[in-house]
């Protein structure tokens, strides 16, 4: 947690990343909402099989369902790029002026 605000009160992190179970279970969604269409597109199939064109358009429609399913549901969101904190020194915190020289 980010330092507290004058009043108290915490500040939200908003860049977290979700994490990994997070992640899993909307990928666990998508891939069940995905495969789930499926299951319809081969029942409108059956429904409209008098009108070949859009019998043979809902087959079509249902064929690469799986394929992306599972493409989708194994995709993770990229890494951030992590800056590592480096020493930069501060060249304004040097004198400018030229200071003089005692010659004994």
């Amino acid at each position: 947690m980010k330092n507290p605000e004058p009043d108290g009160t915490p500040v939200l992190i908003t860049e977290a990343a979700p994490s990994y179970d997070d992640q899993q279970a909307a990928r666990r969604r998508k891939y069940a909402i995905m495969m789930s269409m499926r299951i319809p597109c081969l029942v409108l199939a059956g429904v409209f099989y008098q009108v070949w064109w859009l019998a043979l358009a809902f087959v079509v429609l249902s064929v690469p369902l799986p394929w992306m399913a599972v493409l989708i549901a194994n995709d993770r969101p990229p890494r951030k790029a992590e800056h590592a904190n480096k020493y930069r020194p501060d060249r304004r915190a040097i004198e400018p002026r030229q200071h003089p020289v005692i010659n004994g």
